[in-house]
């Protein structure tokens, strides 16, 4: 059996007073296809998050190809893509040239 590209335990995490991940354990497969579904407010992006080290689990552990993202952020940044909703960038560039 192989690594686990992503691995989470006993996750925790709240905005002020709402607990919004309460206990989530996962693993994924290295080579295997995730997704995250679920409706709005379900942690789906606060997960993204936690596991990029964009924000700091109240408990529990997660980790990206055996890297905690609290210890070193940077590096699974450099092995992960990622595009959070409402990005500006392409509109502003878009503008830019249009412009010219």
């Amino acid at each position: 059996m192989g690594k686990n590209a992503i691995e989470i335990e006993g996750l925790q995490f709240g905005y002020r007073r709402a607990r919004v991940l309460k206990g989530v354990d996962l693993a994924v497969p290295e080579g295997s296809i995730f997704g995250f579904l679920g409706r709005n407010g379900a942690g789906k992006t606060t997960t993204i998050k936690l596991l990029l080290g964009l924000l700091r689990p109240s408990d529990g552990v997660c980790r990206i190809g055996g890297i905690d993202p609290q210890e070193d952020a940077m590096e699974v940044r450099r092995i992960v893509g990622y595009m959070a909703e409402g990005q500006g960038f392409f509109d502003r560039i878009y503008r830019i040239n249009r412009d010219f």
